[in-house]
């Protein structure tokens, strides 16, 4: 058999492991979405049973076979079919002695946990969830103790998976020199800041509004109507089942209309990478290989350095206007601007503004380190999340549900926090790049976000998944990730918007 008949027959079994893939990822949705609180665990169970296939066919011993003779010879191969070759064989590294017993335990354990994590937020109580989350530490740790090949560490190996080549030497220097130049800015805004106007952001604003402002950006955005769904849940995420199918997810607050807004701008930032990629990446197999933080430099970059901006709030004011009616009558836009861009220390990370965002993502790095490292038990987690709200952001956190059960992250991942913060870096060095070859915020204000999507797809999107993340931003911008890039584009718009020295 030749290579590239090699190549056809593992294309084949591919198609068949990606069927049950999505298959297991839109029940996951369903029972994130809509699913009722006392068919959850039956969701889990379902998806663990589909999980047992899934396990079995990427286990099978052609399979395997297939990705190490390509591994070992890939003489006659494109370069695109040897980097899929090299991201299955190193998949196939990290799960090739995990029994199937072991993998439909782990996948219980981690389906039931969402559920679990739901019941005690909205009980405000962890020890709700205190099972569930060691239960979750402790598969992790097997299941990384089951590798061959780590890095040195359990929460190294967890950083690895979500950034290739993150560890926690890197992440310890890229969060310090955020420290040095975040907080004392913070406190200056809080000492000497201008007093801007927030009387509105709290004004009800029903949720029929809400969701017709959120369909009219996600069209601004670029994503094509016909490919992706708007729907609600406890804490928003997108998620994508081939460019075709892409799903967005918001929360409504009545009282909390800006939530909605930069919820949703953010998670169609993560649909745009999704519907966007290269064609040949979906037919070759090697779509959805970014790692996090690029898939959060999206995000953040509409959320954020888009949606925040001044040219973006003046050309959705109309809008915003229209769909307010009298609600919002006597808001300008200049207010709307200031008012989306309040920075002060709060609670909730999803709310956080620009300034203080990457300081909620640093204690949860700070606390995972821990926990996953083995240097503090589960019980001791809500304590240390309320030491260090109150150290770096100066909050007293009143509940569980305000503090250590607001993400949902934990009920199945470690190391992706660093991706949020990672991101907001990677973000300004690629808009200053863009702003090299087009005038960004002009076509921001006259709504063009085409012109930025299409240097996106041919900049960004076109090389991310076939290449590590040190590898994506050198390309990009032709320099290593730099975070000064992202610390003074933070100084020079808050000392501009609260009229600082």
């Amino acid at each position: 058999m030749t290579n590239q008949e090699k190549i056809k027959r593992l294309f084949e079994l591919l198609s068949e492991q990606e069927a049950y893939a999505r298959s297991i990822g839109k029940l996951n949705f369903d029972m994130l979405c809509c699913a009722p609180e006392e068919g959850m665990d039956q969701a889990a169970e379902d998806m663990a049973v589909l999980g047992k296939t899934y396990h079995s066919l990427t286990h099978a011993p052609e399979y395997e076979n297939l990705i190490l003779e390509l591994h070992e010879n890939s003489e006659g191969l494109t370069d695109l079919q040897k980097k899929m070759i090299e991201q299955r064989f190193e998949s196939y590294e990290k799960g090739k002695n995990i029994s199937a017993e072991f993998a439909y335990e782990m996948d219980v354990a981690f389906n039931k946990a969402y559920g679990k994590w739901l019941q005690a937020k909205k009980a405000e109580d962890f020890s709700l969830y205190r099972d569930s989350f060691a239960s979750i530490i402790e598969y992790t740790k097997k299941a990384i103790d089951l590798r061959e090949k780590k890095p040195e560490g359990y929460y190294n190996a967890c950083l690895d998976d979500y950034e290739k080549g993150g560890n926690e030497e890197q992440l310890d220097a890229f969060f310090g020199a955020l420290k040095e130049r975040i907080l004392p800015l913070m406190k200056e805004i809080l000492s000497e800041g201008k007093k801007i106007r927030e009387d509105f952001l709290s004004r009800p604003c029903p949720i029929p509004q809400q969701e017709a402002f959120s369909r009219y950006l996600l069209e601004v955005e670029g994503l094509r109507k016909t490919a992706t769904v708007l729907m609600t849940t406890e804490h928003p995420f997108t998620d994508h089942y081939g460019p075709n199918d892409v799903r967005v997810t918001t929360h409504y607050f009545e009282e909390n209309f800006v939530s909605n807004i930069f919820s949703t701008l953010h998670e169609g930032g993560h649909a745009l990478f999704m519907q966007n990629e290269p064609a040949e990446f979906y037919e070759g197999f090697v779509a959805d290989h970014m790692s996090n933080a690029m898939h959060e430099t999206i995000s953040r970059f509409y959320e954020n350095l888009i949606g925040r901006s001044k040219e973006f709030i003046h050309f959705v004011y109309p809008k915003f206007k229209e769909l307010g009616g009298e609600t919002f009558a006597d808001v300008s836009e200049e207010e709307l601007y200031e008012a989306v861009n309040i920075s002060r220390p709060d609670l909730i990370r999803t709310e956080a503004d620009e300034l203080t965002y990457s300081i909620h993502v640093m204690i949860r790095y700070e606390i995972e380190k821990e926990f996953m490292n083995g240097n503090i038990t589960v019980d001791e987690i809500p304590e240390l999340w309320n030491k260090k709200y109150e150290e770096y952001l100066g909050v007293k956190v009143p509940n569980d549900s305000e503090g250590c059960l607001q993400d949902v992250h934990w009920t199945g991942s470690f190391g992706y926090f660093p991706s949020y913060a990672l991101g907001n870096a990677y973000g300004v060095q690629i808009l200053r790049t863009m702003e090299k070859d087009f005038d960004v915020f002009g076509a921001v204000k006259e709504g063009k976000l085409d012109l930025v999507l299409g240097w996106l797809k041919e900049k960004v999107f076109s090389i991310a998944s076939v290449t590590t993340p040190d590898e994506w931003i050198r390309a990009i911008t032709g320099e290593p990730l730099n975070p000064n890039y992202y610390l003074d584009y933070l100084e020079e718009k808050y000392r501009s918007l609260y009229q600082l020295a």
